[in-house]
């Protein structure tokens, strides 16, 4: 498999774990059961009454975070900070709590110094969601050299999320990304990499039933870990994700993510893919990080 098709496997991956958990958010466990069964097609739908194949925050704040690497490769956090605002200026139907308090005061501050921890503050110091952790996989996907792939991954964190925690949860996920993207195997780099972030080590215990879907991102993190190390398929991976309900569509996109790379694009359904309705962006994001 080759790295084009890692990259466009992670972007897309990110886009359909959106797509199909954008119609789960906010559910119970019980409430998909009723309703759904264990959903596993796109339909749109849900809290945010998306089109079929419509996505969220999470794939557009990965599409500008791929976009600000593009523009300045060297320095981008500048630019990643100025497509958040354009896609913030557009009145997007969902925004997480902590990215609407930290973009709002860029507004009146234009100051990114200021924002992250203006929203910390704001949210009363809960400022370890998981709203950077579901745009980050573009970092990795970039930079060849690691140490600078780790700098940028915490810099973007850093824009709206001030708490550590979701700096590392963005460190440790790009780590995996970029060992998936050099065609290392599944469990290996994760009881590696797992070592310098212990809290994630749960995740090799934990039943399906101890997951806590929530937007807390240590919890989305275990989720998507879990969903990902205990399936043996793309789809899988990602139904598994978008079942959990609560931020369904977050955990999914990022179990999505990870997925997408390891198994490549070709693994991802069709019927998914076909109805993504950015996927034309996708593919000229793609071409232009394998062309950098």
């Amino acid at each position: 498999m080759d790295r084009y098709e890692r990259i466009l496997g992670g972007l897309f991956g990110v886009a359909c774990g959106d797509a199909l958990g954008g119609t789960l958010e906010f559910m119970s466990k019980d409430e998909i059961e009723r309703k759904y069964g264990y959903l596993k097609d796109i339909i749109g739908g849900g809290c945010w009454d998306l089109a079929p194949g419509e996505v969220t925050d999470d794939t557009m704040m990965t599409i500008a975070v791929a976009e600000g690497i593009l523009d300045n490769p060297d320095n981008p956090i500048e630019d990643i900070g100025k497509h958040f605002i354009k896609w913030y200026d557009s009145k997007p139907k969902d925004i997480g709590n902590i990215i609407r308090i930290a973009l709002g005061e860029y507004k009146r501050s234009n100051n990114w110094m200021k924002t992250a921890y203006y929203a910390h503050q704001a949210t009363g110091g809960m400022s370890a969601g998981n709203g950077s952790l579901m745009r980050c996989l573009p970092v990795a996907l970039y930079y060849n050299d690691v140490e600078k792939m780790l700098e940028i991954t915490a810099l973007q964190s850093l824009l709206t999320h001030y708490d550590k925690k979701a700096a590392d949860a963005c460190q440790f996920y790009n780590l995996l990304v970029y060992q998936y993207l050099n065609a290392k195997p599944k469990i290996p780099p994760i009881r590696e990499h797992i070592e310098k972030y212990p809290e994630y080590k749960q995740v090799f215990q934990l039943s399906k039933d101890e997951l806590k879907p929530s937007g807390y991102v240590v919890d989305t993190l275990v989720c998507a870990l879990w969903c990902f190390i205990n399936t043996s398929s793309f789809e899988d991976a990602v139904c598994e994700a978008a079942n959990l309900g609560g931020d369904a569509d977050t955990i999914a996109a990022i179990t999505g993510g990870m997925a997408g790379v390891y198994y490549g694009y070709n693994a991802i359904p069709d019927s998914w893919k076909d109805k993504i309705l950015v996927k034309d962006q996708l593919i000229s994001i793609a071409q232009r990080i394998f062309k950098g």
